[in-house]
């Protein structure tokens, strides 16, 4: 029996994606289907906002008006909506599956504290496969070359991007510095003027933004007389729509709690 998903942002890039691949999947259908209520899509049918036929299904303007259709929530929208729509979904205990970027500390430990109590939660900052099996590469890689190789962490995005860096970015960062015992205080942002030798354990982490580049990361071990490089290169959005609509099929009917892609794909047993 296929699974009810609710999708968030159903005018944007990511919302109209996750929609054009749920219509192509016999495991999951599009019960419902929401956005901002200023958004010029409310009140249209999905399929003519997101190019397809007409679906019977209208953009509402809130998830609270149709959250009890669904499974699960796929919510790639803006930090501040993704806080509001766990605080929500608090009261409904629906599976939930969040790819939104952006998150302040406090607004993701916000999220998490919700999930652990009420709901089954996919939380991730990237959702392909590819980068998540990046992650783990740049872990082993890491704890091989911990001594003696300076780190640095390039993403490009497109200039419509709001955030930066990405929290792709941020992921692999994090990664590394478990690996290796250290911080985010180790993370270095940009660089400019007189900025003296590199510290030992610094984690560089470098933005580039235009055009419309889907997403690329590369992770770069520069030690004496070699380096090594690691990078996943996305062509189409489609990669991370699918990764959540996998995450979608995973997360329906776990504990409430918090999981990752490493989850979803069981890369935490290798």
């Amino acid at each position: 029996m296929a699974i009810k998903a609710i999708v968030a942002g159903a005018a944007g890039r990511m919302g109209k994606t996750i929609i054009n691949l749920i219509f192509q999947n016999p495991q999951i259908d599009l019960v419902a289907a929401f956005e901002h209520p200023e958004n010029p899509a409310v009140g249209k049918d999905v399929g003519e906002v997101v190019g397809l036929p007409k679906t019977g299904i209208i953009v509402e303007d809130s998830l609270e008006k149709i959250i009890e259709k669904g499974d699960v929530i796929i919510d790639f929208t803006f930090h501040k909506a993704s806080l509001e729509h766990a605080r929500i979904n608090a009261k409904y205990g629906k599976a939930m599956v969040i790819g939104t970027t952006g998150f302040s500390k406090e607004e993701l430990a916000e999220v998490h504290e919700l999930a652990k109590k009420y709901f089954p939660l996919v939380q991730d900052y990237n959702m392909s496969m590819g980068v998540n099996l990046l992650v783990k590469l740049v872990e082993i890689t890491a704890k091989v070359l911990s001594e003696g190789y300076d780190i640095e962490i390039i993403e490009a995005h497109h200039r419509m991007k709001k955030d930066a860096p990405s929290g792709t970015a941020l992921k692999l960062a994090n990664a590394i510095a478990q690996v290796l015992g250290r911080s985010d205080k180790d993370f270095r942002f940009c660089r400019e003027g007189i900025i003296g030798e590199r510290p030992i354990n610094e984690i560089g982490i470098q933005t580039i933004r235009g055009g419309d580049i889907v997403g690329e990361h590369t992770v770069l071990f520069a030690g004496i007389g070699e380096r090594l490089e690691l990078t996943h290169k996305a062509s189409s959005r489609e990669t991370f729509a699918r990764g959540a609509i996998k995450a979608a099929l995973w997360v329906v009917g776990k504990a409430p709690g918090v999981y990752n892609m490493h989850d979803v794909l069981g890369l935490k047993t290798l």
